[in-house]
């Protein structure tokens, strides 16, 4: 089944293997797309990786969360991504560029000395204690993510896709840990969703009723289950009713992932050295995907591709996404495809996220 096509958001991909957004480290300093994000781009679509999703893109200048990380928050932003999205569009591989806010783990500087979030709840892994946003700052934010979609669109690029996971603002929002408000942004799944449906509103009121927009979201903030924090965190039923109501507004794809910065851990698992320890999030897509009638994306460590089959096989999701096997091996589907390899070469031993730019940099024997 991995190698089937299938069809999401109106398009049609050659195949079911979807490259996750990472970070590349490949950006000039203002966030302009380099010719260096061309080439890893490019190189993946020859190597027939189905949907590419790109490193996350910042949506207004106060969401940094990386150096050398991507911006969208500008129209002179288009033109470089129009160069990127030309040479993907070469081949038979679809693009999506992936945007995002930083929230309360947005980089603290002397422009944006105190990052905003939903409420003041301090981050217990930067020590940060974050602004309460207002009802004005929530609705700028709304505005920029659609621009951002608008300029993606004018880009070239085959939709967006919103970074909702990992502890940045969108998630910030869905998680009752780190929105305690009480007001129409807070409180109930639906109104803990209604920032991202509002967004979700706006893109198609600006784009066009089907211009695809994708989801990255948590299913888990990844607290130990017992603690006082996992006790206020996000449950995976809250997360199967966030699910449809994104699936109600318009969003045509969930990518399930799970864990923010301050469970530590979580999100990228080292030592994924056997079948057993891959697809670490599989449960949680599983149940996403019962919820909802829209195609599901699992990310997590996988690495087999008898693994992947028998996600596709059982129903844990109808995509498989990778981000570390293909930094270690960008043309791993040719392999698998020609029986060359049989699983990725990658170890896990995230070495590969390097501030010069992501590289494989593990020495194999």
């Amino acid at each position: 089944m991995i190698f089937d096509p299938i069809t999401v958001c109106n398009m049609e991909l050659q195949n079911r293997f979807v490259r996750s957004a990472t970070h590349e480290f490949m950006a000039e300093k203002d966030g302009t797309p380099t010719s260096r994000l061309g080439d890893l781009y490019e190189e993946l679509a020859r190597s027939e990786v189905g949907l590419i999703v790109t490193g996350y893109s910042c949506i207004h200048p106060c969401g940094w969360s990386d150096a050398n990380q991507q911006g969208i928050y500008d129209d002179r932003f288009i033109e470089p991504y129009r160069r990127i999205t030309e040479r993907v569009h070469k081949y038979r591989s679809r693009i999506v560029l992936q945007i995002v806010h930083g929230g309360r783990q947005a980089d603290v500087s002397q422009k944006n000395p105190v990052p905003i979030a939903p409420s003041a709840v301090k981050d217990g892994h930067s020590a940060t204690v974050p602004k309460e946003m207002t009802e004005e700052e929530i609705l700028i934010v709304i505005e920029a993510f659609t621009q951002a979609a608008v300029r993606a669109k004018k880009a070239g690029f085959d939709g967006v896709q919103l970074h909702c996971a990992h502890g940045f603002l969108l998630s910030n929002f869905i998680s009752p840990y780190t929105n305690r408000r009480t007001d129409r942004w807070g409180g109930s799944v639906e109104n803990r969703a209604r920032i991202v449906t509002e967004i979700v509103r706006r893109i198609k009121e600006e784009t066009c009723s089907n211009f695809p927009i994708f989801v990255k979201m948590n299913a888990t903030d990844g607290f130990q289950p017992g603690t006082a924090k996992a006790e206020l965190g996000l449950t995976i039923s809250q997360a199967m009713e966030t699910a449809k109501l994104l699936e109600k507004a318009g969003v045509c794809a969930i990518e399930v992932s799970g864990g923010i910065s301050e469970a530590g851990g979580v999100t990228i698992k080292t030592a994924i050295n056997s079948p057993s320890k891959e697809a670490y999030f599989k449960e949680y897509s599983k149940n996403i995907k019962s919820a909802v009638s829209i195609p599901v994306i699992l990310v997590g460590g996988i690495r087999s591709l008898s693994v992947m089959e028998e996600l596709l096989k059982n129903g844990f999701s109808d995509l498989i996404s990778m981000s570390r096997a293909f930094i270690s091996e960008p043309d791993l589907i040719l392999k698998l495809k020609s029986g060359e390899a049989e699983k990725a070469r990658c170890v896990s031993c995230n070495l590969c996220f390097d501030p010069e730019g992501i590289r494989c940099n593990f020495e194999f024997d």
